[in-house]
């Protein structure tokens, strides 16, 4: 808009409501849209009407508007479960051994599957179910109008998928659930003065910086579906991790390691999202990312 910066003129994604005369503006309506205020109104209130271009020029509907249909309820949105494609690869993995033992070995298999330990291939995949699921289940005891979470969501045209999503007041995080019990995570910074800086996560003394270039790609995949207009923040957050009494929690690439309690405290803070804009960001995400 000429006459205010902070003002754009658009056509409403969402159905909203006028903030001058309370009208109803179905999505699809042009419109202005004010990035301070975070509201809308319609083009009649605008001032000066010169810098509305063309509007008058456009043909009125030749039948009644149509009332905007209601954005479905929470409940009627794929929320996702959590774990559920870890622990289906897992059920996968486990079934297809004993099948291969049992095969093998008519007479024996019980006893050699009673023996025998599984795959440390496959056990990663019940560990990282059972992370993602204790996770999962306090962030929906969380849930709220100013918290709205997903649970594990496929990556379009990958296999890869993100653990939690949760849309705040503050913004959307992106949230990596890792169970790596009696493991310390730790930031490793090599190089400064002379050589480039390199800051390196090191969970248990092994290097698993790998981590953090997923988290960021899946940032990005978000990001990508709100814009800039929302804060998106990416975390791992460490199960039953070796913690240090005081402290431990740290940020590298703009990615944040912490434990779950400080998670939940900072998902719970106030900020600039009210809970309308809230749930169409969350509507929004739950569309465009299918339950994994």
């Amino acid at each position: 808009m000429d006459g205010d910066p902070t003002a754009k003129r658009m056509r409403l994604r969402y159905a909203g409501t006028c903030s001058e005369c309370t009208a109803t503006l179905p999505a699809g309506t042009q419109a202005i849209y004010d990035r301070v205020t975070r509201s809308v109104r319609c083009l009649t209130h605008d001032d000066p009407p010169a810098t509305l271009g063309p509007v008058e020029a456009e043909a009125p509907p030749s039948t009644p508007l149509e009332e905007p249909t209601p954005d479905p309820s929470p409940a009627e949105l794929d929320c996702g479960t959590p774990g559920a494609s870890a622990r289906r690869e897992y059920e996968r993995r486990r079934t297809k051994r004993e099948d291969d033992v049992r095969g093998r070995h008519p007479k024996l298999g019980g006893l050699i599957l009673a023996l025998s330990d599984e795959r440390r291939t496959t056990r990663v995949w019940d560990t990282g179910a059972l992370g993602e699921e204790a996770l999962g289940s306090r962030l929906n005891e969380l849930a709220g109008d100013r918290l709205k979470v997903l649970h594990d969501r496929r990556i379009p045209r990958t296999r890869a998928n993100i653990d939690h999503l949760a849309v705040t007041p503050t913004g959307i995080w992106v949230i990596d659930a890792k169970r790596y019990k009696g493991k310390r995570p730790a930031l490793k910074v090599e190089g400064g003065i002379l050589r480039p800086r390199v800051e390196k996560l090191m969970v248990g003394g092994r290097d698993s910086t790998k981590l953090i270039d997923g988290m960021t790609h899946q940032v990005e995949v978000v990001r990508g579906i709100v814009g800039d207009e929302v804060p998106v923040r990416g975390v791992l957050c460490f199960l039953e991790a070796d913690w240090p009494l005081l402290e431990g929690s740290f940020e590298t690439r703009s990615v944040h390691v912490v434990w779950p309690r400080r998670l939940y405290k900072w998902l719970r803070q106030d900020g600039p999202l009210e809970p309308p804009e809230i749930a169409q960001r969350h509507r929004a995400l739950a569309e465009r990312l299918a339950s994994a």
